[in-house]
Formats: structure tokens, C-alpha cells, sequence
């Protein structure tokens, strides 16, 4: 882009391309905010509203989409209902940039308009990273791995899986990944957005590319987070090119902000203020309530771990053919009313579990995928280490014993960090 004066003239090419840049990215923070400004789908409850109801027409109409595009939020950004709300604004973009220029062909730039822009997209992405960087510092978006996760193999993860497996581990690598996340602040400022879009890039492009190539359903939000840092980036690429590249010294200069009277500059910059302060103050507390809800710090169930079946007997007679289909192979419970059960040939099944006031020891389980398939389970604790069961199921008086695992009985959670060793232990 030419240098961002008020007598610059920019190109053509300069001026269609930021007239559809423009409309583009105003409409993405618009209808795919994802939380990036604080109460956004309150602010924006009516028009999100006429979207929903557009985007499932368009699809069957326009597009010709052959099935039911749903509105329902699933937690995956890359629905069927995104990609067409992109199309949308692609095309929205490119109709108004031409309309734009016809009208008005005859102006030399558009420095304020510019301004506004990058006032948007700055606080665009470096609010949406600081919402992410403070659950990564507390560590709710990736969980240390539960009993659901440690008793499944490799194979049996999904990419996201392996992704969140990996991620969750180690509270440290979280804690490295939300400051980084979190300098995406700097972009909230004119004298260091061009700092913090360098940091930004490189933050966001790791972000991308682990969501493109672990199949994590974020990627176009990823992308447009890379796609806006490079354009923050544009207006000093050239001067950061000859410094880096050339050697030679180079100025930076810091996008100027249109000149208001002196009660609205005040007033800016307490709306300012409060809104960081806003985000960073209660984005924390929330998070540490979160954290309390259903992170690292909720309550346990009262059986939570992993139980390996030792004895397993149906009917008076105790099981040990292995390639029998009844006998089970361990039970993990990992969050309150759900219990996993996995047989020897690794096929699992969850069930609810319905806690019965009246009998401290007992629960009435229904298995997710089958409401007919339903039980009354007792147990009894064995001390700390065990769990007897007892229940009847299709005509089958079913009892069994367990071992309670620990985080010993897992390499993954009882090597720990070694500052020396003598070879590497990859196994």
C-alpha cells in the first residue's frame, strides 16, 4: 500500500482492493465475531437472527446445497452454515467493491476510512486471541488427559484427539501458549500494533496450522486471523523487507488517528480503557470460575479413576476366555452422571449413570446409545484401591471386582521432566 498520507494518491488496484477489504472484513467481525467484542450476541441478537433465517435459504435456493443446512450450535466453526456465511460476504464484497468504485472513482485515497479499519480489525483479533490466551493460562481449553483419554490408544484417537491429548499435557506448553496469545494486546495500541502484528502472525499462523493439519473445525477463523494480522502487517512491509532483508535502517511510523475535539479524545480513551480492563479483569475471574465449574478444579465424582477388572463372573461361573463379548475389561468414570465401559476387544460403550437418593451405593445406569439397555449397578469400595459391583442384566446376574488405577500405573503421567538423560526414552 502507498505511504498512508492525506495527499498520497493511491493506485486503482489500492482503491478497489480496499474497498472490497473493507466490506469483507466489516462483515466477518460482524457475523463471525465468535465472542471477540464482550456482549456482541446481545448487541447483535437481531440481525444474527435475520442471518439464520437467510444463510438456510440461500443454501437451498442459490446454492443448491442438496440437505438441511442447520443453524444449531455444535462448537465446530467450520459448519456447512460458516462456509456459506463466507461465500456470502465474499460475494457481498466484491458486488459493493465494484458499485464502490464506480461511484466513487474520482477519490485519491481513503487514510480515515483506513484508520477505522485497522481500529476494527486490531481490536477484532487481539480480543479474540486474549479470550483465548486466558483459558490456555488456566488451562481449560485443553484438559489434562482424564481416565476417558489415558485407557485409549493412539489409534483410537481422532486427529482433534491426539491435538487436545498432546496440548493438554503439559500445563507448562499452556501456559506458554497463552502469553503468547495474550501479547496479541500490543495490537490494541497505535504505537505497537506493528510489534504486536509480527508476534500475532507467528502466533496465529501456529494456531492455523495445527487446526489444518490435526482437522481441529476452527480453521476459518484461524485463517482469517492470519489473513487480518498480514494486512495490519501491509502498510511497513516494505520498510520491515529492507530492514530485514537489506540491512539498512529503516523509520516505522504509527498510523495517525483523526483529529476529534477534546471531550470525545477523552471520552475514547476511558471507552478504551474500560474495555481492556473489562476484558482482562473479568475475562480472568470467568476463567477461574470456570476452572472451578469444569476445569482442573470442579468437584471429582465420588468414583472417578479407572477401575481394571480383575474377576468377572456370570452366573456363578467366572469369565476368562478374553474373546468372550460380556466380559469387561475396565469401567472409567470422568465426569459426574457418565461411566465408560471397555472390553477386551477394545469397543467401548458410555453410559448415564442416575444416582439413587435412597441407596448410598447404588446407581441406575442407561447405556447412551440404547435406552433399553438399562441396570440398577451396585458397588461397594474395597479400601482405596478397589471397586466390588454387582447387578443383573437380561436374565444375567453379573459380579465383579477392580483395581483402581493411578497416575503410576500410566508412563504418560508418571515419567515427569528429567533435566538429564542418557538416552531418550520415546516409547
Amino acid at each position: 500500500m502507498s505511504e498512508l498520507s492525506s495527499e498520497t494518491k493511491w493506485s486503482s488496484l489500492e482503491k478497489i482492493g480496499f474497498r472490497f477489504i473493507s466490506i469483507y472484513f466489516l462483515l466477518i467481525v460482524l457475523f463471525q465475531n465468535n465472542g471477540a467484542f464482550p456482549f456482541w450476541y446481545k448487541i447483535f441478537k437481531i440481525p444474527q437472527g435475520w442471518l439464520n433465517k437467510l444463510i438456510p435459504w440461500m443454501g437451498a435456493n442459490v446454492y443448491g446445497v442438496p440437505y438441511e443446512i442447520s443453524i444449531k450450535l455444535t462448537g465446530s466453526g467450520d459448519t456447512t452454515f460458516d462456509y456459506l456465511v463466507i461465500l456470502t460476504a465474499f460475494l457481498v464484497a466484491i458486488i459493493t467493491a465494484i458499485l464502490w468504485s464506480i461511484l466513487d472513482r474520482k477519490r485519491n485515497n481513503y487514510i480515515k476510512l483506513y484508520y477505522w479499519l485497522t481500529l476494527a480489525v486490531r481490536y477484532y483479533v487481539g480480543l479474540m486471541l486474549i479470550s483465548y490466551g486466558l483459558v490456555k493460562v488456566i488451562q481449560l481449553q485443553f484438559s489434562y488427559p482424564g481416565p476417558y483419554r489415558l485407557i485409549s490408544s493412539y489409534g483410537e484417537s481422532s486427529p482433534m484427539g491426539l491435538a487436545w491429548t498432546f496440548l493438554g499435557f503439559s500445563k507448562g506448553y499452556n501456559l506458554f501458549m497463552g502469553i503468547a496469545e495474550l501479547l496479541a494486546g500490543l495490537l490494541l495500541f497505535r504505537r505497537t500494533m506493528t510489534f504486536g502484528a509480527l508476534v500475532t502472525l507467528m502466533t496465529a499462523m501456529n494456531i492455523m496450522a495445527v487446526n489444518y493439519f490435526y482437522d481441529i473445525p476452527v480453521k476459518i477463523l484461524s485463517t482469517h486471523l492470519v489473513v487480518m494480522t498480514l494486512f495490519l502487517l501491509s502498510r511497513d512491509i516494505k520498510r520491515l523487507t529492507i530492514f530485514f532483508f537489506k540491512g539498512v535502517s529503516t523509520k516505522l511510523e504509527v498510523i495517525k488517528r483523526p483529529e476529534f475535539k477534546k471531550g470525545i479524545n477523552i471520552a475514547m480513551n476511558v471507552f478504551k480503557g474500560l474495555l481492556i480492563g473489562y476484558v482482562f479483569i473479568y475475562g480472568f475471574i470467568n476463567a477461574i470460575e470456570a476452572e472451578k465449574q469444569y476445569g482442573s478444579k470442579a468437584p471429582k465424582p465420588d468414583l472417578y479413576g479407572v477401575y481394571e477388572v480383575t474377576n468377572f463372573v456370570i452366573n456363578g461361573d467366572t469369565i476368562t476366555n478374553y474373546k468372550n463379548e460380556k466380559l469387561w475389561k475396565s469401567i472409567a468414570i470422568q465426569r459426574e452422571g457418565s461411566m465408560q465401559i471397555r472390553k477386551f476387544d477394545n469397543s467401548k460403550e458410555y453410559f448415564g449413570i442416575e444416582k439413587d437418593s435412597l441407596v448410598a451405593d447404588k446407581f441406575k445406569v442407561t447405556s447412551w446409545s440404547d435406552d433399553s439397555k438399562s441396570y440398577d449397578f451396585n458397588y461397594k469400595k474395597v479400601d482405596s484401591t478397589g471397586l466390588d459391583f454387582d447387578f443383573i442384566f437380561e436374565r444375567d446376574t453379573i459380579y465383579g471386582a477392580s483395581k483402581r488405577l493411578d497416575k503410576k500405573d500410566f508412563l504418560l503421567t508418571k515419567r515427569g521432566f528429567h533435566w538429564i538423560s542418557e538416552y531418550p526414552y520415546n516409547r
